[in-house]
């Protein structure tokens, strides 16, 4: 089975002697049969166990058609956006719609419907009416409480009401698909289908269920900022899949039940995952409009684990992946590198070996498999904890036996180095790191460098970005090589004050950095960050958080990281002269921007920084 896509036409499935689908997935990306793809994952591993997959990427959502191609499946409807929450990937930060979907062909964008999970879902429950419809990815996952939208900037319910959907995976999802399918194929009901960790059903309310927390019910938290941010503690504080209890929320007429999180995956299981026969390419009806762009990024490089302790606030991973570190083994990623190197258009390159952080090979300590996190308590910042164990040193290993495989000239890594956790090792890795898996440039993440936004972020402060730039920059020396650091940065995160982002433009300034991209904070359901953006309300502490929503108030925080561009100079200037920052525009070594040419000052202040130039401006002033 592994020369061949999964089925994604009748003909496809005719073709392998079926007559019926077990499983029919419903996809809002594009078919790419590679493991950076979660619908390529559930359905390749669906297979594996003996199930007959079909896929339906990107379908016609406004015709009936595509959803009727393999008819009605045996066992359930599967249904996501794709690997991106559909809103985020057509919408910026600005509420102005993305040119580009890099998961759609040609990178065309308008493939798939606004709320993609809740569209798909309805017309599946219009076409077959009770089929069972089960819903998952990081659309549905994130959505599966009542959340705050940015987009409407109001508060949705649970999108297992709107999507009219029986069943809600959450988390990566391969243990609860495979439990949920062997369920279904033993003949259980789908509603009666109520034990499996790491899913969401629905129950008239809370008489039909046991052992339970309760939320704060949808129509309190749509009224009450303050019991929004009570709700999101609760179940912010509950995704542990060791300790965490089951969840109950009230959403209109449904009861939406949450079972704790699903246990982290074995070495093994995630082996046999990607371990799986992917072709490693977009399927060929995609090549006439040049393939799928996301495959690039991703086609060369390595998937070592999961999951993510860092603790951003303002990331999904938490939510999604969890903190505890689930990884790969050895064999299993060289396995894989020797079916990469003997790709026809391999040129040498490992583009990535890593997962969310790529520096995360272990668990933050050994107790986390045997007791959980530590509830309401981060592993690395603002301060490490004491337990928290740096080690790099099976990461380093498996490093160096990928550079010596046969047919690889250089094993990069991209996929995010947490320097804070780095500085707390040897310096070993920071040795390797420089001398072999970085090409003159390496991209990390401070985020921010005022103390009060990085503490609302979850990142360390600008004392440890120092020693680490001071610590790269010496290895660098040592090693005889020039390479440089690429940092990002976040304007409008909850917390930064139009005087933070100044503090943040004049650090950019005096380290002589000029950041090609910055992103503007956007407030995803799911993350403690938003709940902060919406509520005005720190859920952990329940602290007053004040954040930008204004658009000029946005706007000039993200220009003052980027203050050096023409286009930007007027609201910079505004933007100083709002925060009393007058003594930033000028000719001195600490200033932003220049005065304005039409002011006799700067005439002045040009001829003495530039006298050769001084009878241009005596000219322009007699005019």
């Amino acid at each position: 089975m592994g020369n061949r896509f999964l089925p994604i036409s009748r003909a496809d499935m005719e073709a392998r002697g079926w007559d019926e689908m077990d499983f029919i997935f419903v996809s809002g990306d594009a078919y790419v049969d590679h493991p950076s793809f979660g619908p390529a994952i559930l359905c390749r591993l669906l297979e594996a166990h003996g199930y007959r997959v079909g896929i339906i990427p990107q379908p016609n959502w406004r015709k009936d058609e595509d959803f009727l191609r393999f008819g009605r499946p045996r066992l359930a409807f599967l249904v996501s956006s794709g690997n991106m929450d559909s809103m985020l990937n057509k919408f910026t930060a600005a509420k102005k719609k993305r040119s580009k979907d890099v998961y759609s062909p040609g990178g065309i964008g308008g493939k798939r419907p606004d709320r993609a999970v809740i569209v798909y879902a309805n017309r599946l429950r219009e076409i077959f009416h009770d089929i069972p419809i089960i819903i998952g990815g990081i659309e549905a996952s994130l959505r599966r409480f009542a959340h705050y939208d940015y987009w409407t900037n109001r508060v949705r319910r649970s999108v297992m009401m709107d999507s009219q959907a029986d069943l809600l995976i959450y988390g990566m999802g391969e243990r609860a698909l495979l439990e949920v399918a062997a369920e279904l194929h033993q003949g259980v009901p789908i509603d009666a289908i109520q034990d499996v960790h790491g899913t969401c059903y629905h129950v008239p309310n809370t008489d039909y269920v046991y052992d339970y927390i309760e939320l704060p019910s949808f129509d309190v938290v749509s009224r009450s900022k303050k019991q929004f941010a009570e709700a999101f503690k609760i179940s912010y504080l509950e995704q542990d899949p060791i300790r965490g209890r089951r969840l109950v929320q009230q959403n209109g007429d449904w009861c939406i039940v949450a079972n704790p999180p699903a246990m982290p995956l074995t070495e093994r299981e995630m082996d046999e995952i990607y371990d799986l026969p992917y072709i490693r390419r977009w399927h060929p009806i995609y090549d006439k409009h040049g393939g799928v762009p996301a495959l690039a990024e991703v086609k060369f490089s390595l998937v070592s684990h999961r999951g993510c302790f860092g603790g951003c606030n303002f990331c999904a991973i938490i939510s999604h992946q969890g903190r505890i570190i689930q990884h790969r083994s050895h064999r299993s990623l060289i396995r894989e590198a020797k079916i990469i190197s003997q790709m026809p258009d391999f040129k040498g390159y490992i583009h990535d070996v890593g997962g969310p952080t790529a520096n995360f090979r272990r668990t933050s300590c050994d107790n986390q498999l045997k007791i959980g996190t530590c509830r309401g308590k981060p592993c690395l910042s603002p301060i490490p904890c004491k337990n928290l164990i740096a080690d790099h040193s099976d990461y380093i290993k498996l490093l160096r036996e990928l550079r010596a495989l046969p047919g690889v000239k250089k094993v990069f890594i991209r996929s995010g180095v947490r320097f804070d956790y780095l500085l707390l090792a040897d310096d070993d890795f920071l040795y390797e790191l420089c001398k072999y898996h970085i090409s003159g440039q390496l991209k990390i993440a401070p985020e921010h460098i005022s103390d009060c936004v990085t503490l609302r972020m979850g990142k360390s402060n600008k004392s440890v970005y120092r020693r680490f730039v001071q610590k790269f920059n010496a290895m660098n020396k040592r090693l005889g090589k020039k390479q440089y650091l690429v940092p990002y940065f976040m304007s409008s995160h909850p917390g930064s004050k139009l005087t933070d982002a100044i503090e943040l433009a004049e650090f950019i300034h005096e380290l002589g950095y000029r950041p090609q991209q910055v992103q503007d904070f956007i407030p995803t359901p799911g993350t403690l960050s938003t709940c902060m953006y919406y509520t005005g309300i720190d859920p952990l502490t329940g602290e007053a958080v004040w954040s930008a929503k204004k658009p000029e108030e946005k706007h000039m925080q993200r220009a003052l990281m980027q203050y050096w561009l023409p286009e930007n100079r007027n609201i910079v200037k505004k933007a100083l002269h709002i925060a009393h920052r007058e003594d930033l525009i000028g000719w001195g070594s600490k200033c932003l921007i220049h005065p304005d040419k039409h002011n006799d000052s700067y005439h002045v202040a040009e001829r003495k920084h530039n006298p050769r130039k001084s009878h241009i401006y005596r000219i322009k002033g007699n005019k």
